[in-house]
């Protein structure tokens, strides 16, 4: 009786649920898992199809508040998302007249990381600019409003894959319209000759074949590695040549790519074993074909 029952509400309250919009897991933040409850049961979001237009009408416009690159200091600013240019923009001023940046939805991600921006609302949005990473962080204080931004960008990427890819299932888009980085933490590392110092950064993982270090909430990353597939010549080793020298922390971690070596280590056995599993995710997953040219970028890069 009790399936039976949970079956009749799932008809009932999630009957017109987009395929883009994300339903959060148990592992998700709590703001995901507020909204995603409050959507079905309170607000009654999934049988009218105009309830949804916060987030799938293709155009968005309002001010978030976002975290200065210098100062760090967060400021309201203006943000208009459009299907039609594929595009986020965000202003400095209300009244201005070009954007200052702009985030092309085609490398665009965005995930929830309320404890690195120290808000419970706090969104970070990762692009490309110049082939490179750049980060912005940002929070509304509503709620909704946020969670809206974030399944409006997912609708934008959704659309933007469904032209790209027109033979791919919604199954086979899904999983690609955002993703949580599959590790981020503090390693240490080291130039390409041993007797450069080491110097802690903060490292992010995402499910690109990126690995970025920079400080934890800056803009830029300071610096970035390709990580391709066994088969294009990448691994990760356990441990650092003998020869290393100057690091703190025992326990290192050697990513090998055709080109060169990358040193890193870490402050515990567990951060080490975490990391390892990451890197090694990443290294026995094969190339997409738009990898590749990814990878010729970093070969050519100055």
């Amino acid at each position: 009786m009790a399936s039976r029952g949970n079956a009749v509400a799932r008809a009932m309250f999630q009957s017109k649920v987009p395929p883009f919009y994300y339903r959060p897991s148990a592992s998700d933040c709590q703001l995901l898992r507020e909204q995603w409850i409050r959507a079905k049961y309170e607000r009654q979001e999934f049988p009218p199809p105009e309830r949804q237009e916060p987030y799938s009408a293709g155009y968005r416009e309002g001010f978030l508040w976002k975290r200065g690159r210098d100062n760090g200091q967060f400021l309201s600013r203006k943000f208009v998302l459009t299907e039609r240019e594929g595009a986020l923009k965000y202003f400095n001023r209300s009244d201005a007249k070009e954007p200052k940046a702009i985030m092309k939805i085609e490398h665009l991600n965005a995930t929830f990381q309320p404890a690195k921006i120290g808000h419970p609302h706090g969104l970070q949005v990762t692009y490309l600019k110049d082939n490179s990473t750049r980060n912005i962080f940002v929070y509304h204080e509503d709620g909704k409003e946020i969670v809206d931004w974030f399944n409006a960008l997912r609708a934008a990427r959704f659309h933007y894959l469904q032209v790209a890819f027109p033979g791919a299932s919604d199954a086979d888009l899904v999983p690609k319209l955002s993703r949580n980085y599959l590790q981020e933490g503090y390693m240490e590392k080291t130039g390409p000759k041993v007797s450069l110092s080491w110097s802690p950064g903060c490292r992010g993982l995402p499910p690109r074949s990126r690995l970025a270090w920079c400080p934890l909430q800056d803009a830029f990353a300071r610096g970035e590695v390709f990580i391709g597939s066994r088969e294009s010549g990448y691994t990760v080793l356990d441990g650092l040549p003998p020869s290393t020298q100057g690091h703190h922390w025992p326990h290192g971690i050697t990513i090998v790519t055709p080109e060169r070596r990358f040193l890193l280590a870490c402050e515990t056995e567990s951060e080490q074993r975490a990391w390892m599993e990451a890197l090694r995710t990443v290294v026995d997953r094969p190339m997409l074909p738009q990898e590749y040219a990814v990878e010729a970028h970093f070969k050519h890069k100055p």
